[in-house]
C-alpha cells in the first residue's frame, strides 16, 4: 500500500511542477497519509534545504486496532530527482515480493530528521547541505499504517552563489523569471501606448471591443509587472510581500477579458453586428463563472503548494475548467463562419463576405494553435526540459501569447476603410467565383 502510494505521489510531482523557492508554514492536521510532499528546488552545489516542525502529535482514529505509535518510523527526507527510478524500483519489488516498502530505509534519500529526534514540545528540525546540483524533492514519510500526524511544517530552500553572501530563495530554473517578466511587462505597456496611439488616430472608426481589448492590454500588462516584484521579492527574501496577492487580481481580469474578447470577436460583435445572439450570450455566460472558478483554483494552487490534501484536486479543477473554456470560445467563431457561409449566398456582396470569412477562419486557426499550444505542447515540453532551463517555458508562453495578441490586435484595429465592411467595387466579380470553391470548407 505504502508503495503504491509513493509512485503515485512521485508521479503526481513529476507531471505537475511545483517549483517557486517560498519559505513556506504549511498546517497538517491528522493527516494518515504514507508520504506528503511539501516543495520541490533546483539546487546549486553547496544549497541548502532546512525543514522545522512544531506542534506536532500522533493519534490512531476512533476504531482503529490499537497499536504503539513509533516516531522513528515517520521522518522528512529529501530526494534527489535523478534517483527517483531508483527508489521506485525499490518499492516495485518490495511490492512484488510481499515485503514492506520504507523510503526512510532507502540508501538513496537524504535524510533530514525524524520525529523520535524532535524535543519533548513537540518542535524540532534537520537541514541539509548540497553537494551535487540537481532538482530535490522534500517530503514527509510515515511507515506506519493509520497514524494520523498533526504538525505545522516550514520549509526553506535557498542557493548560496558564493560563501557567505546572499540567499538566492528561487530555484537554479527560475532565476532569471524577474528580468523575464519585467521585459514582457514593458513590451505590454508600450503595445498598450500603440493601441491607445492608434484608437486616437482612428477614433471615427473606434467600435466599443477595442475600448475592451485595451483594457486586456492593459490588465496583461499589469499581471506580468507584479509577477517580476513577486518573484524579485521571492528570490531574495523568501517571501512575495503580498506580489502574489496583486498577480492573483490582476491575473483574474485578464483571463476574464481574454476569453471575452475572444468570444466577442468571435461573434462578429461591434464588427459584423451590434448585439449578440442568445446563444452567444449564453456562452459568455458560462465562460465568466468558469474562469472565476479557474483564479480560484490557480490561486488554491499556488499558495497551497503540494503538501495539502485538496492539491491534487484543485489541479485537476483547473485543468477541467481550463479545456471546457478553450472548449466554448470555438462555437462563437464556428457559428460566425457558417452564418457568413451563408450569408454569402443570398445578400450579393461576394468579396465583402470572403474577406470576412477569410479572416474569420484564420481567427479561428490562430485561437486553436494558441490553446494548444499554451495548454498542452507547453506541459509536454515542460515535463521533458531539465530542472536548470525551466525559465523557458515561461518565454515561450509569452512570446506565443505576444504573437496572438500582435495577431488579433493587428488583423482587428480600427481603421478607414474597414476590411470587414469595405470592398472595391473591382473586387466583386473575382470574389463571386471564389465563394463557389468556400462552400465545401467545414470545421
Amino acid at each position: 500500500m505504502a508503495a503504491s502510494v509513493f509512485l503515485a505521489a512521485v508521479l503526481a510531482l513529476q507531471l505537475l511542477h511545483v517549483a517557486r523557492g517560498e519559505i513556506k508554514t504549511t498546517l497538517i492536521v491528522s493527516d494518515s497519509r504514507p508520504v506528503i510532499l511539501f516543495e520541490e528546488f533546483g539546487f546549486k552545489p553547496g544549497g541548502v534545504a532546512q525543514v522545522s516542525v512544531s506542534g506536532v502529535s500522533w493519534s490512531v482514529p476512533e476504531g482503529s486496532p490499537p497499536q504503539a505509535v513509533d516516531p522513528g518510523l515517520m521522518g522528512f527526507i529529501l530526494i534527489s530527482n535523478t534517483l527517483f527510478f531508483k527508489i521506485t524500483n525499490e518499492s516495485e519489488y518490495a511490492e512484488e515480493t510481499g515485503s514492506s516498502f520504507c523510503p526512510l530505509t532507502s540508501e538513496y534519500v537524504m535524510p533530514l530528521f525524524r520525529l523520535k529526534d524532535i524535543g519533548r514540545d513537540g518542535a524540532g528540525g534537520g537541514n541539509v547541505t548540497i553537494g551535487d546540483a540537481d532538482q530535490y524533492t522534500v517530503l514527509f514519510s510515515s511507515c506506519q499504517d493509520g497514524v494520523e500526524i498533526t504538525m505545522d511544517v516550514r520549509t526553506e530552500m535557498y542557493n548560496l552563489p558564493r560563501p557567505g553572501g546572499d540567499r538566492e530563495y528561487l530555484p537554479v530554473g527560475l532565476l532569471p523569471l524577474p528580468g523575464i517578466f519585467a521585459a514582457s511587462s514593458v513590451v505590454y505597456f508600450a503595445f498598450l501606448a500603440a493601441w491607445v496611439f492608434v484608437c486616437i488616430k482612428q477614433r471615427a472608426t473606434v467600435e466599443r471591443i477595442h475600448a475592451v481589448m485595451g483594457a486586456l492590454l492593459l490588465f496583461k500588462a499589469l499581471k506580468l509587472a507584479c509577477a517580476a516584484e513577486d518573484a524579485w521579492y521571492v528570490g531574495r527574501t523568501g517571501t512575495p510581500h503580498g506580489w502574489d496577492v496583486a498577480f492573483y487580481v490582476f491575473g483574474f481580469f485578464k483571463g476574464i477579458l481574454l476569453f471575452t474578447v475572444i468570444v466577442l470577436i468571435g461573434t462578429g460583435w461591434s464588427f459584423l453586428k451590434p448585439y449578440l445572439q442568445e446563444r452567444e450570450k449564453n456562452v459568455l455566460m458560462i465562460i465568466i463563472p468558469l474562469q472565476v472558478i479557474e483564479n480560484i483554483a490557480s490561486a488554491m494552487i499556488g499558495e497551497t503548494g503540494p503538501a495539502g490534501r485538496d492539491w491534487l484536486a484543485w489541479n485537476q479543477i483547473f485543468l477541467l475548467v481550463d479545456v471546457v473554456c478553450c472548449c466554448a470560445v470555438f462555437f462563437p467563431i464556428i457559428w460566425s463562419i457558417r452564418n457568413l457561409r451563408e450569408a454569402s449566398k443570398t445578400d450579393g456582396k461576394a468579396a465583402r463576405n470572403l474577406k470576412k470569412l477569410t479572416l474569420f477562419k484564420q481567427f479561428y486557426l490562430v485561437v486553436v494553435g494558441y490553446l494548444y499550444f499554451t495548454r498542452i505542447a507547453v506541459s509536454a515540453f515542460a515535463a521533458v526540459l531539465s530542472y536548470k532551463y525551466q525559465w523557458v517555458v515561461n518565454v515561450s508562453v509569452e512570446l506565443a501569447s505576444l504573437a496572438f495578441y500582435v495577431f488579433v490586435f493587428y488583423n482587428f484595429q480600427p481603421v478607414e476603410r474597414n476590411p470587414y465592411l469595405y470592398v472595391a467595387d473591382e473586387e466583386e466579380e473575382a470574389a463571386g467565383g471564389q465563394l463557389e470553391l468556400e462552400g465545401t470548407f467545414e470545421i
